[in-house]
Parts: C-alpha cells; structure tokens; sequence
C-alpha cells in the first residue's frame, strides 16, 4: 500500500511538472517580439484617409505613417490608452484587422560566441582576407564560392552591359557601404577603370536636384541612391556588415568582384535599410522598404531576414509587389528547422513570385544550419563560407541562408537583363526549372535543386520574347488573435495550448522532442486513471487536495526552462 501511494505521488509530480516545464518553456520559446505600443491598422474603405484614423485614435496615440495603396495605417498608443484604443479599433466596422508591429531580425549561424558575424572580425583577420583577395585578379574568374554553379560559364553567354539592360535589385537590410570599391561609380582612362562597377543605383531627378528637396515627389526627400527608413534619411550606411557582404554576392553573380580592375555592372544595387546595427528592424519599415522598391523601379528584391510571426501588412506588401511583376527572394532562416511545420517569415508567404532559398555547401549537401521544408522551401543556393565584401573596402566569408538568397536575386536579375518582359511569377517558375538535380535536397525543398548560373541564363536569352503572364492571385490571409503589448505577448494556459505549442515546435526541435518525451508519461497515466475511474466508481478520489506550490527551474544549455507545480493529490 505504501508503495502505490509513493508512486502515485511521484508520479502526479512528475506529470504536473513535466506539464508545467512544457507550457512555460514553449511559451517563452514562441513569443513574438514587438514594438511596444506600435500597430498596423487595415481599413475596409478606401475612402478612409490619414485624417480620419487621426480623428478615431485623437488622445490615445498617434499616427506614424500610411501605405495608402494598401489601405494600411502605422499608429503608436500611449501605454495608459493602449488596451481601449485597440479595443475601440477592433469594434470600429471600418477596420479589417489590427495587429502589432512585429520585430524581424537577420537570422545568425550557430551560438553567438560561434558566429563569424562580420563585426566580429579582427583587423589582422580582415586584413589576411583583403590580401588573399587581391592576389585573384582574373576579370573571368569566381571566388566567392566553390559550389559548382557554373558562374563563368554564365557570363560567357550573357549579353554584356549596354546601359538599356541594367536590373534593380533592391536589397532590404541593414544598408550598404557605398564608398567601398566595388559600388563606387565606374570610371575609365584610356580604357582601364579606374574606379568600380557603378553597381550602386543612381535616382539621377534626386542626384540632380536640390538638396533637402524631394524632387522627384515620391515622398522621400534626398532618396539618391536609396533610402533609410530607420532615421528617415538617404543616409544608409551599413553599421551592421550584413547588407554590405549581401549587396556583394548580388554583383558577384554577374562579375568577378574581385577583379583588378573591375568591370562594369549590368546589376543596380538599391540599398534600403530598415534593419539597425543589431540586424533588428520593424515590420512598419520593412513594408516601406517593399513598397519604396516597387515604386521606385526594382525588379528584384532580395530579403535576407524574418522571423516566426505572421503579418498580414507584410503579407499584404508582397502581394503588392507580385502585382506589380517583382520577383521576391527570400533566406529560409538559419535554425535547422522545417518550414512546413515551423514557418518562417516572409520565406513562407505564399506569394506566387516569392522563391525561398535554402543554403548548401561546396559539395551541394544542405548546409548544417539551413532551414528546408519539402512544400516551402524552394530552392537550394551556395551559403556556407562566401566570400563577399565588407565595410572599410575590404573582403570576408560568412555563412547563412542570408548569403544563399542573394545569389539567387543576382542570377534573377542576369536572366531580366536577357529576357527583360518576364514577370517575377515567369522567373520564378523557370529559375526552378532550369536548376541542378540536388538528391541531398531530396524532400527538403519543393525542387530537390540547387541553382545553375549558366542553365538560368541561356533560358533567359531563348524566352527574349516571352508575353508577360502571370495568373491573378487571391492571398489566404491568417487569422489573428493578439494582447496588447502592455498585457504581454505569452499564450494563455490550458490543454488546447499545450497542443498548439507542440505542433509549432515541429520536427527535429529539442524542445519539442523534450516536451513529448516529458507529455507521454502524463497521457499514459491520464488514460489508465480515467479507465480505472469508469470502471470501478470506488477509485474516484474522496480526499481533498493538499495544496502545494513550488517552482522548479531546469538548466539546458544556455537556456532556462521553468516549472511551476500548483498541487497534487493526497
């Protein structure tokens, strides 16, 4: 008898506990990040302006901006008004939804103390680089990867730059150092350059106005060579690293960026920066970004970034640039996760123009920290060890689904400058087509493919006089449920929560391996004490609980997860 009473305590402990851990360390694991006190507003009429949302928030916040082709609203509450303004909003029959101003970031590889970030380089380390760099010299060679992407073969058959077949590619993230050789404009004495590949993008109404002046009228004043949405300036240097190393593989796919001298490129670099010095920007500005690059003429867009929360904004800023025919590149994220089950934005909006990338290695295996998904992830990309450009005009390697995307966006943009009528939708489908049978990517992205620079480009020349086509798109917009920032952002309680966070876990996540492990216990013993309960009435309980409170906090990793056990039967 002693026995079955000790381990019927035992084992409601462990249940309740296991229960406990479980619920507190998913929640934490899946909270999504915010702005405090930010939200984007959606309104059902068009007639609805920056007057009349001023006119329904009058008191309780502020209006920050307006996407008004979308119809959307970027408002801040004070946090003593947070909670009634946004209950006032979800009311209002004039809005279709309200959700927060989530928080994106640029994914990094492995833990922090690990990361190859390229702030952390050393002097003499970046030095060494930048002299290994100068020893390459050939205009028809590629060093910045060893993946068999058949990058040469390419520019052999591409047609070479003639000022009419220059492609945008729009790089939204952490800015761009312009002084640095490779974006410098190209200058040429007595047919040598003597300057850089003129990559960077020139607003010549801009370049040629007044300063202080918006002179082109499109709502951003000195916008000359791109914009920064962070301080609302044309100011964009990259006090990061990661736009910079990113713009450098873009150019790189169309020529030898380490040449000496340099050629001239046929790629525009549009350098938009929401992103800060810690790779983190906001939802609010990454939808200005997109809808900056559209409107102002970027064919492509390549988005080395994101995060786990669905945005509708955001969702809704994709659809608008696959409207208006823009190919949108996206890094799959770093995390060894499956997409199919643990989604990753903006890599998993299903926009038609939309292509995610994952990253392999020199050999085409699938990269030890890539994220994959058989029906999300599309397309395998070089990303383990690139060698692309820094700030301070130098040169150094990095690894992630962040460098894997641009070269895609690069060889988008070579295979517009062949066939310049495709649209992103067109583009896509023929960059999967005209790709290399990968089986390491065998159920791991939707093509089973790495990317071939020399197969893209001839499609490229052979579809010259492709008619534009691409079917219309209706988006299947998510549901949303949210607090308010001032209340906190963890899933509330319960068993149904306990499911949701299980599943979100996805496969191959330690957390959700441990959280089965540690639910299988309790669902056995839940099952065998409900059967014994309807079949014999004298086991159900006839003593009152004794109550009992503790908190018990496991260490795994670097990461805490803690338990609280509310009571147990006596």
């Amino acid at each position: 008898m002693r026995i079955s009473v000790t381990v019927r305590f035992f084992t409601n402990m462990i249940a309740t506990l296991a229960a406990s851990v479980v619920l507190s360390s998913l929640a934490n694991a899946q909270s999504p990040q915010v702005v405090a006190g930010e939200y984007l507003v959606k309104f059902r009429s068009a007639r609805i302006g920056s007057a009349d949302v001023s006119q329904k928030i009058m008191g309780k916040g502020s209006l920050k901006g307006a996407f008004k082709s979308l119809g959307i609203y970027h408002i801040a509450l004070k946090p003593s008004d947070e909670q009634l303004g946004i209950d006032q909003l979800r009311q209002d029959p004039d809005v279709e939804f309200v959700e927060p101003n989530y928080i994106l970031g640029v994914p990094k590889v492995g833990n922090d103390k690990d990361d190859k970030i390229v702030s952390g380089f050393s002097r003499s380390e970046v030095e060494q680089m930048d002299a290994s760099a100068s020893a390459v010299n050939g205009v028809g060679t590629y060093s910045q990867s060893a993946a068999p992407t058949h990058v040469v073969d390419s520019w052999s058959v591409a047609t070479a730059p003639n000022g009419s077949n220059n492609i945008i590619v729009a790089i939204v993230d952490t800015g761009l150092d312009k002084a640095h050789k490779v974006f410098k404009p190209y200058g040429e004495v007595s047919g040598v350059n003597t300057g850089g590949t003129g990559a960077l993008w020139i607003n010549t109404v801009e370049a040629n106005g007044h300063p202080g002046v918006d002179d082109d009228g499109n709502g951003f004043v000195d916008d000359v060579n791109g914009f920064n949405f962070i301080t609302n300036n044309g100011n964009f240097y990259d006090d990061d690293g990661h736009g910079t190393h990113v713009a450098g593989i873009v150019v790189g796919a169309g020529l030898n960026i380490l040449a000496n001298p340099l050629a001239v490129s046929k790629i525009k670099i549009m350098p938009l920066k929401f992103l800060d010095g810690n790779g983190s920007g906001s939802t609010a500005n990454a939808i200005r970004a997109i809808y900056y690059a559209v409107d102002n003429g970027a064919r492509v867009i390549n988005n080395s970034w994101g995060g786990p929360s669905y945005s509708r904004s955001l969702h809704e800023a994709m659809t608008y640039a696959y409207n208006h025919e823009v190919i949108m590149v996206t890094a799959a994220g770093n995390y060894s996760k499956n997409n199919d089950s643990t989604a990753m934005y903006p890599a998993n909006y299903d926009v038609p123009s939309n292509i995610s990338v994952a990253a392999t290695t020199d050999s085409d295996d699938l990269a030890y920290f890539s994220n994959f998904g058989q029906g999300s992830v599309h397309i395998g990309s070089p990303g383990m060890n690139i060698y692309s450009t820094i700030q301070g005009n130098y040169y150094g390697y990095l690894s992630g689904t962040s460098m894997a995307a641009p070269f895609v966006a690069g060889m988008a943009a070579m295979a517009l400058s062949e066939s310049p009528n495709m649209t992103g939708y067109q583009l896509k489908n023929m960059m999967l087509a005209q790709s290399d049978a990968d089986s390491h990517l065998n159920g791991k992205t939707t093509s089973s493919a790495r990317i071939n620079s020399l197969k893209i480009v001839q499609a490229a020349k052979s579809m010259v006089y492709t008619t534009a086509y691409q079917p219309d798109y209706s988006p299947n917009y998510q549901s949303q449920d949210f607090a308010s920032s001032s209340e906190g952002s963890s899933p509330k309680g319960g068993c149904g929560t306990v499911t949701a966070m299980l599943k979100g876990a996805g496969a191959g996540d330690p957390l959700g391996v441990l959280a089965g492990l540690m639910l299988l216990p309790l669902i056995v013993w839940m099952a065998l004490r409900q059967s014994a309960q309807s079949s014999n009435p004298q086991n159900q309980r006839r003593h009152d609980r004794f109550k009992m409170n503790s908190e018990v906090r496991v260490k795994i990793g670097d990461r805490e997860l803690v338990g609280a056990m509310n009571s147990i039967s006596m």
